[in-house]
Order: C-alpha cells, then structure tokens, then sequence
C-alpha cells in the first residue's frame, strides 16, 4: 500500500472513530436529559373527569383552571344520575370521576366488580331530615309518612338519622347498608318510602317529612330552614372524593389532578356555590 492510500485510510479510519465518539456522547446527553425531565412532562396531560350536573359544575369550572397552572387540560363530562360515572370510568370513557362516598362505592363494587379507588377528599355534605309541614322532630305525627332515598349506601345512611333521632331502632350489627327491613323498632309507626335519590327531594311536599343528600335539597329547593335534623360531621364515612381506575392510581397525572382541587382558591367557590350545606373535607 503507498503511503498516500496508507494515510488516507487512517484519516477515514479516525473519522469514524469520532463519529461514532460523537454519537455515544450525544446518546449519553439525550439519556440523561430523559432522566433528568420530569416524568410528567412525557405523560397524559389530556383528562376527561365525570360529574354530576348542578353546583358541581361551576366548582369544577375552577378546578379546571387551577388545573392549567399545572399542565393538565381538563374536560369535565357531566352526568345526570349516580349510576353512570362509574360505569363510564371502567370502560375508559373519563379517567376520573368525583361523586361519591366510599360507601356507595364499596356497594357500586360489589355489584359489578369496577377495579376504582380514591385519589383524593374533595367534601361532605351532611344528609339531612327536611319537611315543610313540621319544625322540628317532635311534631312529626304516628303513621307519618317520611322518604328515603333507595340505593343501597344512601338508604342506610337515612335510617341512622332517623336512628340518630329516636324515630326507630336498628338491628344490633346492622352495617351501612341497612334496609328498611333492618328497623327493629319503630314507635311512631312511621310509613317509610323509598324513592330515587333525584326525586325524594322534589317529593317533601307530598311527605311529612324527607331525608334527601344535600346536594338533591338544593335542586329541589330546599333550604336550611327546611332541614329539621342532620347527620353528624365528625368522622363522616361520607366524604365524598376523585376516584381513578386502580391501574391509574400511581400515575403521575393522579396528583396535580388532586391538587387542583385541595387549594383555597377552589375552596371558596366550593363555599360560594354552596352556600354552608357543603364542606370541603381534605
């Protein structure tokens, strides 16, 4: 080989061997920046999270903005009854929903096997006993006819406040969710109706009395005023929350999403639009 075509191969030779050096130390900086980014800048930003229609609307409409500050665009899919988000949620139609209690939930599991579970407290609002005919518990006649809602969590959690009130009496080892067929007592002989959450509300009228949620008081046009007894507050097993699928409970969307609505500014919209019948519970 002449010294020229010597020369010349090693010149290509130690070109590629800089090329390939070039290439290694680039992998090496396109590595490092993976790791060093945060891990949420490469994942789901685009949420779609199921609620209820009514004052939660305007409430989430804060959360969504918060939910901006942090990189996450939200479209809420409203829903008119209790019996869809869940459904919704399994099937990957939203990923996240924020409705219900636990205890609904755990009866929402039971009977169909849903794989969902809490990412975080939103509030609670306590269930409460309203009449337009009687003031207070002591003017509600024998034979009074009272309304409770009828699935199964929220039915259970009516009967104790009328077990609260001394109305009846439950069974010894009764669990959340009782049943009109779990009173063992029932002095006043009261005529206990069971009727769709959605409608209990709108029926007081027609009742002596009513247990309705809150939230179905307000858009039934029930006031404060109306309300003549009330579950208790403290250690409420009644907190409602954003639920996720189990597979995406340690997703990194999961947190930001939680805290865009544990903050002060939702907070006082939540106060706003509710007006006391709801407390945040975070």
């Amino acid at each position: 080989m002449s010294k020229i075509s010597k020369k010349l191969l090693e010149n290509a030779l130690f070109s590629r061997r800089s090329a390939l050096a070039a290439l290694a130390v680039a992998a090496v900086a396109v590595s490092t920046f993976s790791i060093a980014a945060p891990a949420f800048a490469e994942d789901k930003k685009d949420l779609k999270v199921g609620i209820i229609s009514g004052e939660d609307e305007d409430v989430w409409r804060v959360v969504v903005a918060e939910a901006a500050k942090k990189g996450l665009t939200i479209e809420t899919v409203v829903f008119n009854d209790y019996t869809q988000p869940n459904e919704a949620l399994a099937r990957g139609e939203i990923d996240a929903n924020a409705f219900q209690h636990l205890p609904y939930l755990e009866n929402q599991i039971q009977q169909h096997g849903y794989k969902i579970v809490p990412a975080g407290y939103t509030a609670v609002w306590p269930i409460g006993l309203y009449s337009k005919k009687h003031t207070k518990i002591a003017e509600l006649p024998d034979g009074a006819v009272v309304g409770v809602p009828n699935d199964p969590s929220n039915e259970g959690r009516a009967l104790r406040v009328l077990q609260n009130e001394g109305l009846i009496k439950l069974k010894d080892g009764t669990g959340i969710l009782a049943t009109i067929a779990d009173i063992s007592e029932n002095p006043k002989k009261l005529e206990i109706k069971e009727l769709d959450a959605g409608i209990v509300g709108r029926s007081v009228d027609d009742l002596d009395a009513a247990i309705v949620n809150t939230d179905w008081a307000l858009k039934s046009g029930l006031t404060p005023e109306n309300r003549i007894a009330q579950e208790p507050v403290a250690d409420n097993p009644y907190r409602n929350f954003i639920a996720v699928r189990e597979e995406s409970k340690d997703e990194p969307w999961v947190k930001p999403l939680v805290e865009a609505y544990q903050n002060d500014v939702v907070k006082a919209e939540f106060d706003r639009v509710y007006k006391g019948t709801g407390i945040s519970a975070y």
